[in-house]
């Protein structure tokens, strides 16, 4: 079983077309009743974490392709989950009693600690890829900066609009999204003095911004919706760079895009349960992958350390390279 995966890091090969065209489902998990809502890989690739509308938290092991763990959070329910610093520790947002975060000891199903504050849904959370910091926005148009060893909002910031939110890979920045037609960028040593550029967009005509990304180079910020175009704007300029169009969503859910650890592939998944894939220069559709997804595609995400994608409706897929050049 330990050969289900082998190390990205450690292959020479590079991810080109032919080796992304050639991905095929590895493993198929059906654990989860209802739809997978969110996903989040370790920052060593060893793990992937996922929560589902049925309440449930599923841990795999990637090296493995096993699923190792499930825990229920039947009493407020699970969203937008990501894994922290800490071995087996999450936190999350919460669908049910209040829009409280929680701070989650997988190990043993405990909270550890709980971060009260917005009074709406929570839509963006995102953890500092360098220390115990994290974001988040609501629908309550707040934006708010926390840490994970007080329960204490660190920081608020009132927007003029539904914010969301990501850290920059040095986790020296952060942009927030703000009614799907502006992108600030705040300096985290003195994000009470405001952003220090704000970049203008076209408004959304038929869709909100439900999610942002940066490249790994920190080069680029990608721009997910909820309907059926994705954004890649110049993280320096704001100048837009891309428009990602050609796959349907027509029931109007927030669809995850993603980059490929170089940066040079864009991922996204789709109403019609396949995964399209866009080469980030050119713009140019590289392939639909077919995984036999019966719902919606509604987050995909690529290893950051391994030749690995996945993808998630109700059910969990892990996608492996085929083709010779992949090395596998």
């Amino acid at each position: 079983m330990k050969e289900f995966l082998k190390p990205y890091d450690k292959m020479k090969v590079k991810l080109v077309d032919s080796v992304v065209r050639s991905f095929k489902v590895a493993k198929i998990f059906r654990e989860n009743t209802d739809k997978i809502n969110a996903i989040d890989f370790a920052p060593n690739g060893e793990h992937l974490i996922s929560c589902s509308e049925d309440d449930q938290i599923v841990i795999y092991d990637c090296e493995k392709g096993t699923q190792s763990r499930t825990v229920n959070s039947k009493k407020y329910g699970v969203d937008l989950i990501h894994f922290t610093h800490a071995n087996n520790t999450a936190i999350h947002s919460s669908t049910k009693v209040d829009d409280t975060i929680r701070y989650l000891s997988l190990h043993d199903n405990k909270y550890l600690r709980y971060f009260p504050g917005h009074t709406k849904k929570v839509i963006s959370l995102c953890i500092s890829p360098v220390e115990d910091t994290f974001l988040s926005g609501s629908l309550d148009k707040t934006l708010r900066l926390w840490d994970l060893r007080s329960p204490n909002c660190q920081g608020l910031m009132h927007l003029s609009g539904r914010p969301i939110a990501a850290y920059d890979p040095e986790g020296l920045i952060f942009a927030a999204g703000v009614n799907s037609e502006s992108i600030k960028l705040y300096d985290l040593r003195s994000f009470d003095k405001g952003p220090f550029v704000t970049f203008k967009l076209n408004q959304e005509k038929e869709c909100d911004w439900t999610g942002l990304k940066f490249s790994r180079d920190g080069k680029t910020i990608l721009i997910s919706t909820n309907g059926s175009v994705i954004r890649l704007v110049d993280a320096f300029h704001g100048t837009p760079l891309q428009t990602f169009t050609g796959y349907p969503n027509n029931k109007g859910i927030s669809i995850e895009a993603s980059f490929s650890p170089d940066s040079q592939f864009i991922f996204s998944g789709s109403t019609d349960g396949r995964v399209h894939i866009w080469n980030a220069d050119t713009g140019n559709k590289v392939t639909v992958l077919n995984g036999d997804h019966p719902g919606p595609v509604q987050c995909v995400q690529f290893n950051p350390k391994y030749m690995m994608l996945a993808s998630a409706c109700t059910n969990m897929a892990f996608w492996l390279p085929t083709s010779e050049e992949g090395g596998v």
